[in-house]
This record gives structure tokens, sequence and C-alpha cells, in this order.
């Protein structure tokens, strides 16, 4: 094995970055001035041992273990099982989350059971909607299936900030900066996936998701000041 081989692989390694991620990211929220906006409901979701599903988009998923009140849900993320999305679960799980490895060889029946498994454990499930490897705000049909299998409430979640260093990555990830005034914005996704519904009824679902969540986006972004990106038209 190569020396960098070994020093990616090395656990102590790992386990320092997670911790220093960790650690910049508390500095991050509590450096600066948030704004819970539009999270009645899924407070009291929470305080009702209602567990729910809670999505967002992969760019916005630095500040997830401040989208969702960790003191009022059980809160367990996705993340892929690749060297990146295992560091990422490990800094969630250190910020007080729970997380699920995505295999790649694991079929979707598979992991649905899974996620089926932990809500009734009374755990809520958080999933970046274009994750872990997009295309950039592109929902997959993975939230309308669960919230479909479930039955479960779905809420859309975003933050956004003055000052964030946006990184080259294909999501273009917002990482936020000390001392800055942000929102943390929340609003529950309404729709009703039939139990029965076609290929083609999932697909107007996802548009729907996909839309709603980039509209919130965008909200949360103008809300702080920030111009909203532009999407590519479909």
């Amino acid at each position: 094995m190569s020396l960098r081989k070994k020093i990616a692989n090395s656990a102590a390694l790992n386990n320092a970055v997670e911790w220093l991620v960790a650690g910049y990211l508390r500095l991050a929220q509590a450096t600066s001035r948030w704004e819970r906006v539009g999270y009645e409901e899924m407070d009291r979701a929470g305080e009702n041992g209602e567990p729910i599903i809670g999505v967002l988009w992969h760019q916005r998923i630095m500040a997830a273990p401040w989208l969702c009140d960790l003191s009022r849900h059980r809160m367990c993320t996705l993340t892929a099982d690749a060297r990146a999305g295992r560091l990422a679960g490990n800094v969630q799980a250190k910020l007080g989350m729970e997380n699920i490895s995505m295999s790649s060889h694991k079929r979707h029946v598979a992991l649905t059971r899974t996620v089926i498994e932990k809500m009734r454990e009374g755990c809520s499930i958080g999933i970046a909607c274009d994750g872990p490897r997009g295309p950039a705000r592109v929902s997959s049909t993975v939230p309308i299936i669960w919230a479909r299998t479930t039955g479960s409430r779905v809420f859309m979640v975003a933050f956004s900030a003055r000052k964030v260093f946006v990184a080259g990555s294909w999501d273009k990830m917002f990482l936020p900066l000390p001392f800055s005034r942000g929102v943390m914005m929340c609003r529950e996704w309404t729709e009703t996936v039939p139990r029965r519904a076609s290929a083609e009824d999932i697909e107007v679902y996802r548009q729907k998701l996909q839309d709603a969540l980039n509209d919130l986006t965008a909200e949360a972004d103008r809300y702080v000041g920030r111009v909203p990106e532009e999407l590519p038209t479909p």
C-alpha cells in the first residue's frame, strides 16, 4: 500500500480531521446571528414524537445538524459509503446526528427497508435530494418513494448566510463562515403521494418537490441579501 493510501486510511488522522471540521462548523454557528423561519410544524411534529422526512440540496448540507432541532428530533441522515461520505457522516455524528451508509451495491429496496425500520423506531430521516453525486439541483425519486411508502410528512429545509465560502465542487457547496448573519428556513411539502402512484405520477411529484425546494432555497438566499443562482433551463 502506498504512503498516500496509508495516510488516507489512517483512522487517527480521519478522526482528527472530523473533529476539526465539526469544531469549525460549531464556531461558524456560534459566532453568527441566525434566524429560524417556518419551523413551527416541524417542531410540533418532533414534540409529538412523529418521525418526518427532511430534504435539502447537497449544496446546503454543511449546516444539516442545525437545520432540524435535534432536541426535538432524533435525526438520521444518509451518507455515501465512499471515503468522503464516511467522513461527512462521522462529522454529522459528532454534531449529534445518526447516519445510514448508502452502499453503491445496496439495492434501493433494501435501503428503503432500512429507512422504514429506522422510522418505526421513531427516527426522522434526512436526505440531500441530489446527493451524493448529482447532478446538482436535480432531485432523485428517492424521497418521493419514501413518502409514498411510509406516509410520513416531508419538510424542506435550507440555509443561507451573508458570508459563505462557495466550494468548487459539483454542487458549489456552501460553507458557512464565522461572524455572519444567516437564516435557517423550513417549509412543509404538502403534496400527498398516492400509494398506487404510477411511474409517471412519481415523476410529476419529483418535479414538484424539486421546484418547491428550489423556491425555498432561493427565498433563503434573498432573505439574507444574496442573489439566488440561476438554474439551468430543463
